[in-house]
């Protein structure tokens, strides 16, 4: 029985410690015949590090780590080119961390392939060029140049706007020998988390193709559900698929629905449902700008998008909805062609995000975490408790500052973060022929909440809430599932609290 690859991105460690393999290498030869200059985004953890460590073996012609995958007897192993690789996985603090770690990396490409390292060469993109064309002339053969992680020394100083603009120039600087040095190269990856646009840092590198969005390569990184069946057949033995499917699959870049490999890998190795991918790192100044900028998260899924602004990230304008798609707290839901062009509705992956960013957004909003609070109103609902629903939800609000739900969004998203986190299926704004419904949880195959919310100037409205869910017949729509609660919640504009619950029973 093979091995579970956790933590796991360097191929050869993987074939010869009999780690399970995923094929992704008919892929890559698809890369190679078609092109020569990539760009692949995804989220953290996805895969990228273990592509790149594929193609340098594969290029180095190390034939005998190859022999039971798809390019084996396709790739000329006779032909073997020099690999430069370079990675900005280390931590970036300011812009001298930063250069010390293109000078380290830099050095160790020097030093593998025997080049003296020109100390008076000062500027990063000069010592490239001269390690590139070096190589060329030694070994008489193109260069292979791979790199990983591209993004995250701006990433990692994206708080701080200066310093984040100083370490853009200098990779600008870094990336712009490329275009000169073309026929010097045979092929040139980059991945990273984010898209930041060509003229901000791939000036004039206008060969290089995106792929991010590419369908020829949605399954590059991640495993399918076929996928995962195959190769962890074993692994799969006795437990709930749909269940897991649930909770970690759901990425989705115009290929099949995906799970992260770090997020499955876990769960097969410990059989526990837990949010290991969230608890790796959260990316709190997005957080920050949500809160800062009062955006609307609960419309997301009910917006559409083009590829331009899903694939473009940059210091002077930060796009929320990129950032949460190319961070992995959003994927890819639904496609539709409007006038030609590919529009894209977006929304949570899967549960363990959904949850997760939602309890994180609650505390954000509200600064209190309430995890006590949303397991019992999470039992309330399984147990059908209306009184407890009610009485949990009027805590909630309770305990909040009163400066903090001092404006309506705060209080609209509040109450939509505290009844995703609890990581039910939830819809918001469902449309029906008569209208649209506030908001729908679905609790299990059996049970549904249909809820309405309205915020009242006077006593004189109470009553408007499930008078509306009715007179528009929501509930037609949920009449497969055996219990139907049709539950209207009125908030006080002065109070911020409940001034009003109602609700009925539909059998």
């Amino acid at each position: 029985m093979k091995r579970l690859p956790i933590g796991i991105s360097d191929f050869r460690e993987l074939i010869e410690g009999n780690y399970i393999y995923v094929d992704k290498t008919q892929y890559i030869y698809k890369l190679v015949k078609q092109g020569k200059y990539y760009f692949l985004s995804r989220p953290r953890r996805f895969g990228k590090s273990l592509l790149i460590s594929t193609i340098e073996y594969l290029f180095d012609a190390e034939n005998e780590l190859f022999k039971s995958l798809y390019i084996y007897d396709k790739w000329n192993w006779e032909e073997k080119y020099p690999v430069i690789r370079i990675t900005f996985a280390a931590d970036i603090k300011n812009i001298d961390s930063f250069l010390e770690v293109v000078y380290n990396q830099l050095k160790l490409n020097y030093k593998k392939f025997g080049i003296e390292f020109e100390k008076d060469l000062k500027h990063i993109g000069l010592l490239l060029e001269n390690l590139v064309i070096n190589v060329y002339e030694k070994y008489n053969k193109q260069i292979v140049l791979l790199v990983d992680e591209y993004d995250k020394p701006i990433l990692d100083l994206i708080n701080d706007r200066r310093c984040a603009e100083e370490v853009r120039k200098e990779l600008k600087s870094f990336y712009s020998v490329l275009k000169e040095l073309d026929r010097y190269l045979k092929f040139v990856i980059i991945t990273g988390v984010s898209k930041f646009s060509k003229v901000s840092l791939f000036s004039g590198l206008n060969q290089l193709k995106d792929i991010s969005l590419n369908k020829e390569y949605g399954n590059i990184c991640g495993y399918s559900q076929e996928e995962l069946e195959y190769y962890f057949k074993e692994y799969l033995e006795g437990l709930d698929k749909e269940q897991i499917k649930e909770w970690y699959n759901g990425y989705n870049f115009l290929g099949d629905k995906l799970y992260n490999p770090f997020d499955i890998l876990l769960y097969l190795d410990s059989k526990s449902f837990r949010n290991y991918w969230y608890e790796t790192g959260k990316t709190e100044f997005l957080f920050r700008i949500i809160k800062e900028k009062q955006f609307e998260l609960p419309y997301l899924n009910k917006s559409y998008y083009t590829s331009d602004i899903l694939d473009k990230f940059d210091i002077e304008y930060i796009s929320i909805e990129a950032l949460m798609y190319q961070s992995g707290y959003l994927t890819i839901n639904e496609v539709k062609e409007i006038e030609g062009e590919e529009m894209y509705i977006l929304d949570y992956p899967n549960r363990e995000v959904r949850q997760s960013f939602n309890r994180e957004l609650l505390f954000y909003i509200t600064g209190s975490r309430k995890e006590d609070r949303i397991s019992r109103l999470k039992i309330a609902m399984i147990e059908e408790n209306i009184e407890e629903i009610r009485n949990q939800i009027e805590i909630f609000f309770s305990t909040i500052s009163y400066e903090v739900l001092k404006s309506e969004y705060v209080y609209q998203a509040a109450v939509y973060g505290l009844i995703y986190s609890m990581g039910y299926n939830v819809i918001i704004e469902d449309n029906t022929s008569k209208g649209r419904i506030d908001l729908v949880v679905i609790v299990n195959k059996s049970i549904v909440y249909i809820m309405e919310f309205k915020l009242l100037s006077n006593e004189k409205e109470k009553g408007k809430a499930i008078k509306q869910i009715k007179e528009k017949e929501y509930y037609k729509k949920y009449l497969n599932y055996n219990k139907i609660y049709l539950v209207g919640i009125e908030f006080n504009k002065s109070t911020k609290n409940i001034a009003n619950f109602e609700y009925e029973i539909i059998k």
